[in-house]
C-alpha cells in the first residue's frame, strides 16, 4: 500500500508517542461527564464546572503557549482554550500537542466550562489524553469567500465510505437520528396498541408474501436451494393462526431487482397484522401513525421536499384506482376487456404486455400515467383480484379487493389488506399465479403448501399493512434519494 506524504507523517508521530510511553490506543475507559451541546444549551449551570469530554480533534490554532481547538464529540462541537501553563505534563503541550496531534485524533480533555473575551462557550483544558491516533487525514471543507470549493461531496465516496461522511458533512447524522426517532415512534405506537414484535425467518424454502424476484442461495447441510425473504407476510400471518392479537415485524427483505433513486436490493420494511380488523380500520390506523411520526421527526405535520410541502395530517383523500386511471387519463378500464386494456397499454410504451395479465396491466397502467402524480397522501383502493393474490374479495365490488396503496410525493409508501382469509379460495388464487409464472411472469407467487395449512385451521378476519421504512425515512428528512437514508447502500464493487 503506498502511503501519502500525510500519512507517512502521522504514522511517525504515532511512533514518536510510543517512544515517549504515551499509548495512542489505550485501553482504559475514559469516563465522559458533558457533551458539546448540552453544555452549550445549559452554560448557566455548567459555567465555572469542572468537566471531561471527549471526541475529536477537529481544528487547531496553535498561537505560542496558548492554542484554541474546536473538539467534535457524538452531539456536536465545542471550542476548547489550551494553555502550556495550564496543562499539568508539559510535554503533553510542547510535543504532543503542538507537533503531534493532528485533525481526526481523538482527545480526552479535562477542565472546566468558560465564556471566551469573544463571548464563545468553551472548555479550558487541564489536561490532555490521546485516545486514538487518526493515520488518514480527514477531507475536510475548506472555504474562499464564504464558498466551499473542497471537502467530501462526491455522493459515490460518500454512500461507500460513510464513516467519514458522517464526520464532515454537516447534517448527515442528524439524518439517521430521525431514521432512528422514526422507528422508535413506531414502536411505541405498536406497543401501545397492544401488538406484539416478533421475528421470522430471513431464510426460506419458499419465497412468498409478495410479487419479486429473489435472491437464492444454498445450504449446504440440507442440500436445498433456500431464498432471502421478500417479504414477512405468510410467517406473520401464521402468528395470527396462532393466536396473536396483533403481531409486527421491522426487518431487512431482499428483491433481487434493480437498483436507482428509490430501490436498493435490501430494504427495511415493517409489517403490521392485528385480527379482527380490515382494509377500511387500516387506513385510519395508517393515517394516525404517520401523523405522529411526523411530529416526533420534525415537530409538525408538514414536510419540505423539493418544491412539495406535505402535509401528513389525517384524514387522507380516499380513490379507487380504476377512477383514479379514469381521472387522470380519461380511461374507462372497468369496461374493458383484457385485449382492449392490453392494447392501451401498447398505446403507453408498456413492454412486453404479452406476459401480462389483467391485474397486472392495470398496474402498469397506473404507473405510467397516476403514480407520480399523487404528491400529498393518497389511498388509492379497490385493487383487481389478479394483482391481489392475498387480498379478500371486495365485499361489493366484483373482481375487486380489499386493498389499497398509500401514494406519497409520486410513490408507493404502504400496501394494505383486508387479508384472505378463506383458504379455498387463497389455493385458487395461487393455482392463477402459477398460470401466470408459466406464461412468463417471474414476479408471479408460487404455492406455499404450508401457509394453505395454516389457513385451513383458521384465521380470523384480519388487516395487515406494510410499510418502507426506507421510503418513510426519506420523506420524513425530505431527503431526495433512498441512498442517503441508508447508513451502507448497496454498491458497485470499487
Amino acid at each position: 500500500m503506498e502511503l501519502s506524504e500525510q500519512e507517512i507523517v502521522r504514522r511517525q508521530s504515532l511512533q514518536t508517542m510510543r517512544d515517549m510511553g504515551i499509548d495512542p490506543y489505550p485501553a482504559a475507559e475514559y469516563e465522559v461527564t458533558g457533551y458539546s451541546t448540552d453544555i452549550k444549551a445549559h452554560f448557566d449551570e455548567w459555567d465555572g464546572k469542572e468537566v471531561r469530554i471527549a471526541g475529536r480533534l477537529m481544528s487547531k490554532r496553535i498561537m505560542g503557549k496558548a492554542s484554541f481547538i474546536e473538539l467534535q464529540d457524538s452531539k456536536g462541537r465545542i471550542q476548547v482554550y489550551v494553555s502550556r501553563d495550564d496543562i499539568q505534563e508539559q510535554q503533553m503541550y510542547n510535543v504532543v500537542f503542538k507537533k503531534l496531534l493532528d485533525i481526526g485524533d481523538f482527545i480526552g480533555i479535562e477542565g472546566f466550562v468558560f465564556r471566551t473575551q469573544m463571548g464563545e462557550i468553551s472548555v479550558h483544558a487541564k489536561k490532555l489524553t490521546v485516545l486514538a491516533k487518526s493515520l488518514r487525514p480527514l477531507p475536510i471543507v475548506k472555504y474562499k469567500d464564504g464558498v466551499a470549493y473542497d471537502g467530501f461531496n462526491d455522493p459515490e465516496q460518500r454512500y461507500r465510505q460513510r464513516y467519514v461522511d458522517l464526520v464532515v458533512n454537516d447534517g448527515v447524522k442528524d439524518t439517521f437520528l430521525k431514521r432512528a426517532t422514526i422507528l422508535r415512534t413506531m414502536r411505541q405506537v405498536f406497543d401501545e396498541a397492544g401488538y406484539t414484535e416478533v421475528e421470522t425467518p430471513i431464510l426460506q424454502q419458499i419465497a412468498g408474501g409478495a410479487s419479486a424476484r429473489p435472491f437464492i442461495t444454498h445450504h449446504n447441510s440440507l442440500d436445498v436451494d433456500m431464498y432471502l425473504r421478500i417479504a414477512t407476510e405468510l410467517y406473520l400471518k401464521r402468528l395470527i393462526v396462532g393466536g396473536f392479537e396483533g403481531v409486527y415485524e421491522i426487518g431487512r427483505n431482499f428483491r433481487n431487482e434493480g437498483m436507482d433513486r428509490s430501490h436498493n436490493p435490501e430494504f427495511t420494511c415493517m409489517e403490521l397484522y392485528v385480527q379482527y380488523k380490515d382494509y377500511n380500520w387500516m387506513m385510519g390506523f395508517t393515517e394516525q401513525l404517520l401523523e405522529k411520526i411526523a411530529i416526533a421527526v420534525n415537530g409538525t405535520t408538514k414536510v419540505q421536499i423539493g418544491d412539495h410541502e406535505i402535509d401528513f395530517k389525517a384524514p387522507y383523500r380516499r380513490l379507487p384506482i380504476l377512477d383514479a386511471i379514469k381521472e387522470k387519463t380519461g380511461l374507462d378500464l372497468a369496461s374493458m376487456d383484457e385485449e382492449a386494456i392490453r392494447a392501451e397499454a401498447k398505446k403507453l410504451g408498456v413492454e412486453d404486455t404479452e406476459h401480462m395479465g389483467k391485474g397486472k396491466l392495470i398496474d402498469e397502467i397506473f404507473g405510467e400515467t397516476c403514480e407520480g402524480t399523487f404528491i400529498q397522501p393518497t389511498f388509492i383502493t379497490d385493487y383487481p383480484v389478479e394483482m391481489s393474490p392475498l387480498t379478500k374479495m371486495h365485499r361489493s365490488k366484483p373482481g375487486l379487493t380489499e386493498r389499497f396503496e398509500l401514494m406519497v410525493n409520486g410513490k408507493e409508501l404502504a400496501n394494505a389488506y383486508s387479508e384472505l382469509n378463506d383458504p379455498i379460495d387463497q389455493y385458487n388464487r395461487f393455482v392463477e399465479q402459477m398460470k401466470l409464472a408459466d406464461k412468463g411472469d417471474d414476479e408471479a407467487m408460487v404455492i406455499d403448501h404450508d401457509f394453505m395449512r395454516a389457513l385451513e385451521y383458521g384465521m380470523p378476519p384480519t388487516s395487515g399493512i406494510g410499510i418502507g421504512i426506507d421510503r418513510l425515512a426519506i420523506l420524513m428528512t425530505g431527503q431526495p434519494t433512498i441512498q442517503e437514508v441508508l447508513l451502507f447502500p448497496t454498491m458497485k464493487p470499487e
